[in-house]
């Protein structure tokens, strides 16, 4: 592939030629050019010759595809770049493992501080059990360690973590010897982050921003609050992503919201919504999602976190200052609550003043039928990661485990919410599964359980598109005259048109059909490969020419 740039500055226009641009503009397009930060033209190569006098820039593709970048509408940041860059036990393959790969990191680094990990997933292990605090103990030789679980919603710690923590045992959630749960694990997720210099903290967000920037993604939505990370870890990556090149952050802060005074708090920290991870349960794997009917391994149905009234309550305050709101909300006692929330606050507010909002649920894994359809009638926005079913689904899945197989089987219907018309938005919730779009979409297309399936090009969209309506923002994530200039390009195999299954009606593969191609993304086949990543208009990652 090859370049062509006038010399005298950066260029103003850039014309991309000879590839495959995904358009619903021209479906068949092969060329597009770029005016400063926004789309200005996308179609054929024979018009593409009348441009290429009066572009600053010319880039042959060389068939290289060319498509919106993706939105990751959930990522934690700065955990996601202390992941990349210290202790994550995600490839741990059993106890032992694990703990060796604790007693390495806690060999390899400075004597003092606390030491941060995440990731670790004992269902996963043939020993079916995490490390007890002694055998944490020996291994970080004495240190304060915390140790995230996979899903973020419980931790393990040291000993000399917990003497950091006055009062840590009459928290809620607190075990003599396990996992921590509920308020115990906040205050010594607390005590850990608290450590986190600013230098470190930054590395660790550069590190993230310029993974996703390297995998395609041209934004992500931060999913902070006071439970997560602190005031401090938002503003300070906001203050990052404004002032270097890099992927657009879109901040949420989730505390609940009860009156004006409160909403602007949330807007003067620079985040766009009171939304994110606020937390009306916690998570399968942590025993802690709240469910209807007890979990199959376990003598109860996890943990609430947020009523009725008080989900009403924050609803109603965001909505009457103009504010987007969301929640966290995984078990089905959990979204039932939000819907009934929603409900309330829609009678007091009027539907379609909550609906102007596009207030958020994040997960939605367990939406009974009436579950959907009030996030349907309400617009509420399901902010879903698909990877948590390719990592945890399946007959003999975490998921089983946890909720029996006939219950696992209902989770994460993306069909059914597609078709009662709920605005879906993808993610990763990373670290909690890995930034990795095209796998996400392939995930959504190939869902473990068929009828929760939909097609490449609907998952794409909720990848691309969907993020960015998820902010409010229609004109966005699709390339089409006009569009912010956010894109990527791509090393791949033949374009087609991919359907879950033979219930998709067949006109839509047809060539006639002026469908759009994508990659084939059957599983086993590889991923198509990042060369270059553009946002504004300005190159954050860029392997093109090599």
């Amino acid at each position: 592939m090859t370049t062509r740039t006038t010399p005298g500055g950066p260029p103003r226009t850039v014309l991309l030629r000879r590839g495959e641009v995904h358009s619903p503009a021209d479906p068949f397009a092969t060329a597009m050019a770029v005016e400063g930060d926004r789309v200005a033209w996308v179609g054929s190569e024979a018009a593409a010759d009348s441009l290429a006098g009066s572009a600053d820039e010319v880039v042959d593709l060389d068939g290289a595809l060319v498509t919106p970048a993706f939105t990751d509408a959930h990522v934690h940041t700065t955990a996601t770049g202390l992941a990349l860059t210290g202790l994550d036990l995600a490839a741990a393959r059993s106890l032992p493992d694990a703990l060796e790969r604790v007693r390495a990191h806690a060999a390899s680094g400075p004597a003092d501080g606390v030491l941060i990990g995440h990731g670790w997933d004992a269902t996963r292990w043939p020993e079916r059990r995490p490390p007890t605090r002694a055998e944490l103990d020996a291994a970080a030789g004495g240190r304060p360690l915390y140790l995230a679980r996979v899903d973020a919603h419980s931790a393990l710690v040291t000993t000399a973590l917990l003497d950091r923590v006055p009062g840590v045992t009459r928290l809620s959630g607190h075990h003599p010897d396990g996992p921590l749960t509920a308020d115990a694990h906040h205050a010594v997720r607390r005590a850990a982050d608290a450590t986190v210099g600013p230098a470190q903290r930054a590395a660790a967000q550069r590190a993230a921003l310029r993974r996703a920037a390297a995998l395609g993604i041209g934004a992500v939505h931060e999913c902070a609050g006071p439970d997560i990370s602190s005031e401090e870890d938002l503003t300070a990556l906001l203050a990052l992503a404004a002032a270097e090149p890099g992927p657009r952050v879109t901040g949420y802060w989730a505390a609940l919201v009860t009156d004006a005074k409160e909403a602007e708090h949330v807007r003067e920290l620079g985040a766009v919504g009171a939304a994110g991870d606020l937390f009306a349960d916690g998570s399968l794997g942590s025993h802690t999602a709240c469910l209807r009917h007890p979990y199959a391994d376990a003598p109860h149905t996890g943990t609430a976190y947020l009523a009725a009234e008080d989900i009403a309550t924050h609803l109603v305050a965001c909505t009457e200052a103009g504010l987007q709101a969301g929640f966290h909300a995984i078990g089905d006692a959990a979204l039932g609550a939000v819907v009934a929330g929603a409900r309330a606050a829609a009678e007091r507010l009027g539907t379609a003043r909550v609906r102007a909002l596009r207030h958020r649920v994040e997960h939605a894994e367990m939406p009974d039928a009436d579950a959907i359809g009030a996030l349907a009638e309400l617009a509420l926005t399901a902010s879903v990661q698909p990877a948590f079913d390719a990592a945890w689904g399946g007959s003999d899945g975490m998921y089983a485990e946890r909720l029996g197989a006939d219950r696992a089987r209902a989770l994460n219907p993306f069909a059914a919410l597609l078709r009662a018309g709920v605005p879906l938005a993808f993610g990763s919730d990373a670290p909690v599964t890995p930034l990795d779009p095209w796998g996400t979409v392939r995930a959504a297309a190939f869902h473990r359980t068929e009828e929760h399936r939909i097609s490449v090009r609907a998952a794409f969209t909720a990848h691309t598109r969907g993020g960015w309506r998820a902010i409010g923002r229609d004109d966005a994530g699709v390339l089409v005259p006009g569009a912010p200039a956010d894109y990527a390009l791509w090393r791949t195999g033949d374009l087609v048109v991919q359907a879950p299954d033979n219930r998709v009606a067949r006109w839509s593969t047809d060539p006639r059909s002026g469908t759009p191609g994508l990659p084939d993304l059957t599983p086993g086949g590889p991923l198509p490969e990042c060369l270059r990543t553009v946002v504004g208009g300005r190159t954050v990652y860029d392997r093109l020419n090599e």
